[in-house]
C-alpha cells in the first residue's frame, strides 16, 4: 500500500476536479436550466437561492481549476452545511429520508479540501504570476533599466 502513497497528490487533484464538476451541476440547473430546471426554483429565485447559486457557480469553477482552493472550499463547505440544515434537515432527521446526502458529502469533501489543499493539476495564481514576471524580465533584459516605467526621468 505504501507504493500508492506516491500518487496521493494526483488522487487529491482528481477528487477536487470531479467534486467541483459535480458541484457545478447545481448552479447550472438554477441559473441556466441545464440540463433541466431546478425543482426548488419553480416558484422563482429567492435571494437566498440566488446567492447560493452564485457561490456554487464561482466556487465550483475556482475549485475545479485549483484556484484559491483552501479559501473557496471552506466557503463552499459552509454553504452546503447551511443548505443541509435549512432545506433538508427540517424534512426529517435521517439524511436518507430528507435527500440531504449530497449536501453532506459536498460539505465534508470541501472541508477536507480546505485543509488538504488542491493537490495536483491545479492552476496556481502565484506560479502564473511568476511566469509572467519571468517573461517580462526576459523581454526587458536588453535594456539598462529592468522596467522603463521605474526610471526617474526628472
Amino acid at each position: 500500500m505504501e507504493k500508492l502513497d506516491r500518487f496521493s497528490p494526483e488522487a487529491l487533484g482528481v477528487l477536487r476536479i470531479i467534486t467541483a464538476l459535480l458541484f457545478l451541476a447545481h448552479p447550472a440547473m438554477t441559473l441556466f436550466h441545464f440540463p433541466t430546471p431546478n425543482p426548488f426554483a419553480a416558484g422563482g429565485l429567492s435571494p437566498l437561492l440566488l446567492a447560493a447559486a452564485f457561490i456554487e457557480l464561482i466556487g465550483g469553477i475556482l475549485i475545479a481549476g485549483g484556484i484559491f482552493t483552501r479559501l473557496v472550499a471552506f466557503i463552499c463547505s459552509g454553504e452546503m452545511a447551511v443548505a443541509y440544515f435549512l432545506v433538508h434537515a427540517p424534512r426529517s432527521f435521517w439524511p436518507i429520508l430528507n435527500y440531504g446526502e449530497p449536501a453532506i458529502f459536498f460539505s465534508i469533501i470541501f472541508l477536507y479540501l480546505a485543509f488538504a489543499g488542491p493537490g495536483k493539476f491545479a492552476i496556481r495564481p502565484a506560479s502564473v504570476w511568476k511566469s509572467l514576471q519571468r517573461a517580462k524580465n526576459k523581454k526587458n533584459k536588453g535594456s539598462l533599466v529592468a522596467n522603463p516605467a521605474d526610471s526617474d526621468s526628472r
